[in-house]
């Protein structure tokens, strides 16, 4: 059961938060907790743009001072689309349920221009625009948690959009999980496409969305790896907001990388690779992971997955790949 609360954190209540406690220990372990999952909805703001963070958690089971989780999402849907999607028939796609009962307090929000967040901007909504709109989220995270630096996670461009963000504020990050990462893209088939296309990207903001847009998402790389109502759930989730999805990351992929530099995320870094996913190549993230200075870190490739592992039909290896990480232990 999940129920719903709504709050709206203001600008003043942000401002006069003072001195915050720092991130709480990790969870004892990855045992799953199937108690009250409490849902919040909270806003931040950024000059005129209203942006949408949306907060899941366990209540009722111990402190209520967990450590924070940040789910950056990718480019062509919206974060609780792509982290709390509740298909019809099939249990168990939320990766922020599943965070919840394993301890986390699990937040997201929808970039300018995608989901709840203020749309029809005069913006593509760029890798450094969804920058930006992190660090306008932050503070109403710290403010609600009382933590300052968080466990955050990006997924393809929302990945880039996390390690740029790790790179410009590193006391903010506490450990990094880069999905379905890009760092070059160089001989990747999905970025050469968009190198090929970029200029038809570059004549406009937006591109349009529709059913068999997010289809082609699941079915580019393996067809077989994930559950054919998913996507259709996703596009049904996402039309809702309107049928024009933001080109700004898209021609950021295609002509504007590198944009992370390794040697500059100091935190612990993991990078997870699926088996098939045209966004990247083994060889470009392998030199990217052999950079990162931080002696904890971890590259993990898995079968039975591609390009949104967090919605396919192996998403259990995922989230167990990633819970590892998320909970290891400090040093004696």
């Amino acid at each position: 059961m999940v129920a719903k609360l709504n709050t709206d954190v203001s600008r003043r209540a942000i401002l006069s938060g003072g001195a915050l406690a720092a991130a709480t220990a990790l969870p004892a372990s990855a045992e799953v907790n199937n108690g009250e999952i409490v849902a919040e909805d909270h806003w931040a703001q950024q000059g005129d743009v209203k942006l949408y963070l949306y907060r899941k958690r366990v209540v009722g089971d111990g402190p209520d001072n967990k450590p924070a989780l940040f789910l950056v999402h990718g480019s062509s849907f919206s974060g609780r689309g792509g982290f709390d999607l509740q298909v019809p028939g099939l249990p168990n796609y939320s990766f922020m349920d599943e965070f919840a009962r394993r301890g986390f307090d699990v937040w997201t929000m929808d970039f300018e221009n995608y989901g709840r967040s203020t749309r029809g901007t005069n913006n593509n909504a760029d890798i450094m625009t969804g920058v930006g709109n992190m660090e306008a989220a932050f503070p109403v995270v710290e403010a609600v948690t009382g933590q300052k630096s968080i466990r955050v996670k990006g997924q393809s461009s929302g990945a880039i959009r996390a390690g740029v963000f790790a790179m410009r504020n590193p006391d903010r990050v506490e450990r990094l999980i880069l999905d379905a990462f890009t760092w070059t893209g160089e001989g990747a088939p999905e970025i050469m496409r968009r190198r090929h296309d970029v200029a038809t990207y570059q004549a406009s903001l937006t591109r349009t969305a529709t059913q068999a847009t997010f289809r082609g998402i699941f079915t580019r790389d393996d067809p077989s790896t994930f559950e054919a109502p998913v996507p259709d759930a996703l596009a049904a989730y996402e039309l809702q907001y309107g049928d024009q999805v933001p080109n700004g990351t898209y021609i950021d992929m295609a002509i504007h990388m590198p944009m992370v530099d390794p040697a500059k995320l100091l935190c612990p870094v993991m990078m997870h690779r699926a088996e098939t996913d045209g966004n990247a190549t083994d060889a470009e993230l392998l030199e990217f992971f052999g950079k990162l200075p931080n002696p904890d870190k971890q590259f993990v490739k898995l079968r039975g997955i591609a390009h949104v592992a967090v919605l396919g039909k192996n998403r259990a290896r995922v989230w167990h790949a990633m819970g590892a990480f998320l909970t290891l232990p400090g040093l004696a």
